[in-house]
Formats: structure tokens, C-alpha cells, sequence
């Protein structure tokens, strides 16, 4: 591994190499392939370059294994990850695929497919991310690659299997893949491929589980069948929230759902005496999966990866396993969380009216014979089950009756399944579903896109949601009197409906907002708590702090996470009737922010793990608290999960920035429907709340300054009021702190509008001594900065000349 080492000599080491081996370079390459699975994560950029180059060379000199090679490194390329190192990694492996197309056609053809696989799958996600100049270059050559495969090499494109098609269809809009999308609908002899004539023939050919591994990394799949092989049922909340921040945070990381759901189904079969026990099976963790989409077009694409088999499903060809997850989640689903039965069932039934118009007598047959062996074979009793359910909706079950109606199947058995696992039953509770706003049954129209589902069905379910709504609120009182941990999860619940009612509620609600938001402060009031309390009033004390916890912190939680229009309303009404919801909004995101920072300058130290979240209590109770809501969980959100699993702090200030973007909103949306004709600026509200923390924060007087000049720069810098209030209340050690957070450039307290400065240094003239003294420090370190930067020296010019002017 001399070249490993020594990255200035690689050539040389190499030729050392191949003058010692005689194995036609199996053993290292066998080594560079554990490499890759086992610590390429960690290597530094100058090693993966390395690797890239030695890859190459293998590929020139033929050695045995090189396409196990260039599979592993595909599998590194993760889906919905834009990062640079992501990005190169992608950009490097399609050149090398693209520049070796010749030599790999001769000697390794399959690798192709593999490849082809891949930069198909990359490229939906790359279309539907903002570009910017190393995407557009990558997009292109990604298409350069493909297009060539499917215009030149159309016969190894086939071995890909069904799944080919359901590649091309999610690039339809792209201008080359319609073609050629046309191109094998219409005018298939146009690839000059012995024996194919028809799409049809790509439907009936199965595609190989191993290219569904090459969407998953080593590490995702080991974490999938830990949880499928040993995990049991009920104790899969914090391994399932461990997957989900390692692997499927970030703007467009759940577009991995489509490959884990589509792994799940071929790639990982559990042997009969997993399922016949209690570990947790494949449809809950689908079912789970499903409810992480946020975005309908990738709800839809999961749905499309589960069902996919069951159109085209052959008993000679196919797996029953593949299918199975998808019967297993409908059924089990009854009746506790029926909208996912009605979800599934719809959107099967609808693929079977509209995936193929042309060819719908094969979809057709092979749903059918889907459902037909999956009763044969014993998964489930009979499809009575759906066609008897009480629960669905009138029109699906007709439906559903009309598809049967020519089928031999659905009857019971007289016998006990061997196959059905307690799993099964209809009567097990589904982990962790609770159907998210946008989670409504879609349609299936042109191209696999989305459509809305039908309004009848909306109106149900809204209605249910209601008066689920109702029933709660008319408990809570009597609720809070029995427990108070009690009240808390039923406040949750509350807050959880109203979420999930979306865009859905009808114009005539019953549910009166400002009604919810005073009962809801009536009822803990007479309990002995009133919400958002000011925290002068609250004891310096853990167990008595209001900022975790308590119906305050989980309401600004709810808020800062969904940020909600309805949570805005109640937010407005309880502000309206005098409480301070914008000064605990604010004082909950600052404290958040300095927290945050204390967790990032622990890990520049190397102690964070020893500090075991010290003094971090409400960033612990806020990352908890957001995966409850992620997941729609409804259980104790004060047990920390944060000890379990290491934190990551890209996340952690994507979290902060989003509490105070929901403070913005706050205070927008204040202004809009309060302060309208008075016209006053947000400046001034945030003014407001600052003036009303600072009376109540003493100890964090300073973090919370530093806070709003990060976060809330435009309504913040060289405000008089802000900086009459920063002179007036911190003291002199405070202020030093401040001076060196300026001088670090970490935010700047004035800013580049020498005009607007002028006009705050004539004010401050009026000032006390002391505050002028003070006032005269921050600006001198401000314009120390600007001038060691070399970018504003006529800032303090400026300054001066105005001075002396007024002198």
C-alpha cells in the first residue's frame, strides 16, 4: 500500500507492486475493495483522489476483481446528498465509467449495468435540485453516459430488469430520456436488439436484488437488517430514530426512501424463524418509512417502489417475498391507522387503471396473480379482510369488489397459514404511523405524477380529525387534574391534530381557534399554571424550568416545528389577550442558539462526550422533541435520545436557524394582523420582546444579544433602541465578551451604512457617560475589524469627520 502512504510517488509504487505480484492483482484488490466499504467515509480527500487513480489503473491492467471494485465505490455515491465531497465522488466515477466505456464493454459488460443503474437513479434526484455550475456539469455528463448506454448497448440495459422503466419514467421531463422513453413504447426496433419488440417484454423480467444494493451504502444496509434480524417490536423507536438522523436528514435525503423501501422488498428476505418471532418486520419499518415523506412526489415514488412487483407478478418468476411487505402493512393497519389501508389499497387501484393504458390486460393479470398467491401461499387468510372492512371507504370497497369480483381467490382457508406470523393479525398496532398533512390518498396520472385526492375523502377524514379535536379539548381540565404528565400528552395531541388537519379543514369549521387557545389557557390556569409565564417568576432551578417540559416549551416546540398556520392563529390570540409570546418565542431561540454554540466549541475541545450534554438541557429536550414530532410520536418527550447516538452540529444549526425563522414568522405575521395600522416595524416588535427578556435574563443578557445579531441581523443593526438597551444593561465583563465575539468576526452590531451610523452616533450624544463610554467600545472594536479587513476603511473616516463636524 505504498501508494496509500505516499501519495507523492504513486507511480513508482505501483511499478514496484507489479513487479512482486502474480496473482493478477486479486489480494490488492481484495484490500483496495475493504478499503472502500470499511473506511472510505474517513479517508481524507488526497486518499480518495488515490483511490480514483489506482481504481483506474486496475482497469488498465485488467486486474482480477476490478469490477467488485467499481461497485463498491458506486454504492458510496449517496442519493439526495448535495455535498461537494458527494458530488466529486459522482462526478469522478461517471468520467471513469464513460472514458473505460471500451475497455469495460470488452471485459466487464455487467459492471455497465450497475453503473447505468445508478446514474439513472442519481439523475432524477440532481433534476429536481437548484443548480449550480459542478451539477449542470455533472448532469450532462451523466446524461452523456447514459443516453450512449441505452442508444448503443440497449441489450445489456435490459438485464436491468423491470426497473428500467420505472428509472426512465421518473426522467421523463428530461428532454433525451423522453425520447428514447418513446422511442421503446412506439418504435422499440430502433435499438436493434434481437427479440425485443414490445415493452412488454422488459415488465415480465425481474430485476436482480444487487441493483438495489447499489443505492444503499455498506453502513445503511448493515443498520436495515440489524433492525430486521434483531430488533424487537416495540423497541424499535430509538434504532429507528438513530436511522433517521444519520441517514435521512437534509432538504432532499428522503428520496433514500425510494431505495431502502425497494431493498426491503427484494433485497432482504427474513428466514421463517425470524418471522415466526418478535422481531420487527419488514411492512412496520416500511410503514414508518412512509410516514418520514414530506414531499407527495416522493410519497408517491415509495409507493410506486412497494407496489412495483405486484403489476407485473409472475408465480414462475417472482418472489412472493417481494410482495408480501405491501399486503402485510394494508392488513395490519386495520383499523388503528386505516387511512394508510386506504392510501395503499387506492393507490394500487389506481395504478392498475392507469400505469399502462395500452397494456392494462397485463397489469391487470399480474395484481391478480399477486393477490391470488399471497392467499394460496398463506400470507393472509383471505382477502376478506379488506373486502369486509367496515372501515374503508364506500367507493374504494366497491372498487375493490368490482377488480375481485373475477378472481378465484379471497375464500377462507381451512387451515391454519404456516406462513402467517403474529405479525400478521390484523389486530397489531403499527409502530410509530400517524399520517402526516400532506399523507392524503393520491392519484396516479401521465408520467406516474401526483394528483389530489378526491374531496369527498379530505372531508372525512378532516371531519374525524375534528371532532378527535373536540373531544380532547373537552378533557383536558379533568385530564390535567388526574396527571399532569397526562395533560401534557393530551395538550400534544391537540397540537398534533391541528397540524395534521393541513390545508384540509373545511371554510365552515366548527373549531374556532381563539375558542381551542382559551380553553387550552383557562384549563391549565385552573390548575395552577398559566401559560408563558414570565421567567422573572420562575425558580433558577432544573426542575422548575418552564423553558423544558412545561405546555409552554411543548406549544413553541410545535410551532417552531410545523410552523403552521393554525399555530400562528393561537399564538396570535394568547399574545392578544396579554401574554408574552413573542419574548418567550425569543428568549426559547436564543437560549437554543447558545447552547448550540456550547455544544460546537465542546466538540472543537475533544470533550463533548465527556461533558455528557452539560448545561444542555433544552437543546436535549429540543432535538427530542423534533424527532417526536417527525415520527408523530406521542410519548414522553423528556427522555433524552441524545446520549445514544452522536449529535451532528450541521443539524443542530439548521435547528436553531429554524427557531428563530419561526420567530420571524411570529412577529410577521403580528405586525400583518395587529400592528397593521399603526404601522409598526418589526424592529420595533422585536424591540419589544428584547426589552421584556432583558429584565427577565440577567445571566444570558449577553448571548441573547449576540443571538439577535446573528440570526436577526436586518432588524437588529444600529437600531438606537436595541443598542440604548445593550449599553444601559450589560456591564462592563459582558461587553468585553461582545467585543470579542466582534472581533472574531461572528456578527457585526453596525453594520456598512456609514449614514445610518452617523445618525446613531448623533443620538447616542444625548446618552450618559457611562453608556456613551460603553457605546465608544463597541464601535472602536467594529472599526478595528473593518480596517484590518481591508474592506471598509472609509467607514471610520467617515465616522470621524462627522465628529468633528458636530464639535
Amino acid at each position: 500500500m505504498g501508494f496509500y502512504a505516499n501519495p507523492i510517488l504513486p507511480k513508482f509504487t505501483l511499478s514496484i507492486c507489479m513487479l512482486k505480484l502474480h496473482d493478477g492483482y486479486g489480494l490488492f484488490v481484495s484490500l483496495l475493495v475493504r478499503i472502500v466499504n470499511e473506511l472510505y467515509v474517513k479517508l481524507v480527500d488526497s486518499a480518495k483522489n488515490q483511490l480514483i487513480w489506482v481504481t483506474k489503473e486496475m482497469i488498465d491492467v485488467l486486474a482480477v476483481g476490478f469490477d467488485g471494485l467499481l461497485l463498491c465505490l458506486l454504492r458510496q455515491i449517496v442519493g439526495g446528498d448535495f455535498s461537494d465531497e458527494n458530488i466529486w465522488l459522482c462526478s469522478e466515477l461517471v468520467s471513469l465509467f464513460l472514458g473505460k466505456l471500451g475497455c469495460l464493454l470488452e471485459e466487464e459488460p455487467f459492471v455497465l449495468n450497475g453503473a447505468l443503474y445508478t446514474f439513472l437513479r442519481l439523475l432524477a434526484n440532481h433534476y429536481r435540485f437548484s443548480s449550480n455550475a459542478k451539477l449542470d456539469a455533472l448532469k450532462r455528463v451523466e446524461i452523456d453516459f447514459c443516453v450512449k448506454m441505452l442508444r448503443e448497448q440497449f441489450h445489456l440495459c435490459l438485464k436491468i430488469g423491470r426497473d428500467l422503466a420505472r428509472l426512465l419514467q421518473d426522467l421523463i421531463e428530461v428532454p433525451e430520456f423522453r425520447a428514447i422513453w418513446k422511442d421503446i413504447v412506439l418504435n422499440p426496433k430502433v435499438f436493434k436488439t434481437p427479440g425485443f419488440s414490445d415493452i412488454s417484454q422488459l415488465y415480465h423480467l425481474r430485476t436482480s436484488s444487487r441493483y438495489f444494493l447499489l443505492r444503499i451504502t455498506p453502513e445503511m444496509e448493515s443498520q436495515l437488517r440489524f433492525l430486521l434480524t434483531h430488533v424487537k417490536l416495540g423497541s424499535q423507536m430509538r434504532y429507528q430514530v438513530w436511522f433517521a438522523k444519520k441517514f435521512l436528514l437534509g432538504p432532499e435525503r428522503e428520496t433514500l426512501i425510494v431505495d431502502i423501501v425497494r431493498f426491503i422488498c427484494c433485497g432482504h428476505h427474513p428466514s421463517n424463524e425470524i418471522i415466526q418471532s418478535d422481531v420487527i418486520p419488514r411492512w412496520a419499518v416500511i410503514g414508518w418509512l412512509l410516514t418520514c415523506c414530506r414531499k407527495n412526489y416522493v410519497e408517491a415514488s415509495v409507493k410506486l417502489a412497494l407496489f412495483y412487483d405486484w403489476l407485473f407478478f409472475e408465480e414462475t418468476v417472482d418472489n412472493i417475498m417481494n410482495i408480501e411487505p405491501a399486503m402485510l402493512l394494508m392488513v395490519c393497519s386495520i383499523p388503528k391507522y386505516i387511512v394508510m389501508t386506504h392510501t395503499l389499497l387506492d393507490f394500487l387501484l389506481l395504478l392498475v387503471e392507469n400505469y399502462d393504458l395500452d397494456r392494462s390486460d397485463i397489469i391487470v393479470k399480474g395484481v391478480a396473480s399477486a393477490f391470488g398467491a399471497l392467499v394460496q401461499k398463506g400470507v393472509v387468510h383471505s382477502l376478506e379482510v379488506l373486502t369486509s372492512c367496515k372501515e374503508l371507504y364506500p367507493s374504494l370497497n366497491e372498487k375493490l369488489g368490482r377488480f375481485l369480483s373475477g378472481m378465484k381467490v379471497g375464500f377462507p382457508k381451512e387451515s391454519q397459514p404456516f406462513y402467517l406470523s403474529r405479525h400478521s393479525s390484523p389486530t397489531m398496532s403499527l409502530p410509530t404511523l400517524t399520517p402526516s398533512p400532506e399523507r392524503q390518498p393520491t392519484n396516479i396520472g401521465e408520467h406516474g405524477l401526483t394528483k389530489s385526492a378526491d374531496a369527498c375523502s379530505s372531508l372525512i377524514i378532516c371531519e374525524s380529525h375534528m371532532d378527535s379535536i373536540e373531544s380532547l379539548i373537552q378533557n383536558l381540565g379533568e385530564t390535567i387534574r388526574n396527571s399532569s404528565t397526562m395533560g401534557l400528552k393530551t395538550l400534544e395531541e391537540v397540537l398534533f391534530s391541528l397540524v395534521r388537519l393541513g390545508s384540509q379543514q373545511p371554510v365552515k369549521s366548527p373549531i374556532c381557534l381563539e375558542v381551542v387557545s382559551s380553553k387550552i389557557a383557562k384549563e391549565f390556569e385552573l390548575n395552577g399554571y398559566k401559560l408563558f409565564p414570565p421567567l422573572e417568576h420562575i425558580p433558577d432551578a432544573p426542575q422548575c424550568d418552564d423553558e423544558i417540559g412545561s405546555a409552554t416549551a411543548l406549544i413553541i416546540c410545535t410551532f417552531i416545528f410545523s410552523q403552521d398556520e393554525r399555530m400562528q392563529k393561537m399564538l396570535l390570540s394568547w399574545s392578544k389577550n396579554g401574554f408574552p409570546v413573542g419574548a418567550r418565542l425569543l428568549s426559547y431561540a436564543s437560549r437554543l442558539d447558545q447552547e448550540a454554540d456550547m455544544m460546537k466549541t465542546a466538540m472543537v475541545d475533544n470533550n463533548f462526550e465527556e461533558n455528557n450534554y452539560s448545561g444542555m438541557t433544552l437543546l436535549t429536550f429540543h432535538v427530542d422533541g423534533y424527532f417526536s414530532f417527525l415520527n408523530g410520536r406521542k410519548g414522553d418527550s423528556s427522555k433524552s435520545i441524545l446520549c445514544t447516538s452522536k449529535i451532528d452540529k450541521e443539524f443542530v444549526a439548521k435547528l436553531v436557524d429554524r427557531a428563530f425563522t419561526a420567530y420571524r414568522c411570529f412577529l410577521t405575521y403580528k405586525r400583518t394582523n395587529i400592528h397593521k395600522e399603526a404601522d409598526t416595524s418589526m424592529s420595533k416588535l422585536l424591540f419589544s420582546d428584547l426589552r421584556l427578556c432583558s429584565q427577565w435574563e440577567k445571566k444570558r443578557l449577553k448571548f441573547l444579544f449576540g443571538s439577535i445579531f446573528r440570526h436577526l441581523a436586518d432588524l437588529s443593526i444600529s437600531e438606537e433602541d436595541i443598542m440604548k438597551l445593550i449599553v444601559s444593561r450589560l456591564d462592563h465583563a459582558d461587553l468585553i465578551d461582545i467585543q470579542l465575539e466582534i472581533s472574531l468576526k461572528k456578527y457585526s452590531v453596525f453594520g456598512e451604512n456609514t449614514e445610518i451610523v452617523s445618525h446613531l452616533i448623533k443620538k447616542s450624544l444625548h446618552w450618559n457617560c457611562l453608556e456613551q463610554h460603553k457605546f465608544w467600545g463597541l464601535i472602536r472594536t467594529e472599526f478595528t475589524v473593518s480596517k484590518a479587513s481591508g474592506g471598509k476603511d472609509y467607514f471610520g473616516i467617515f465616522l470621524l469627520s462627522r465628529i468633528r463636524c458636530k464639535y
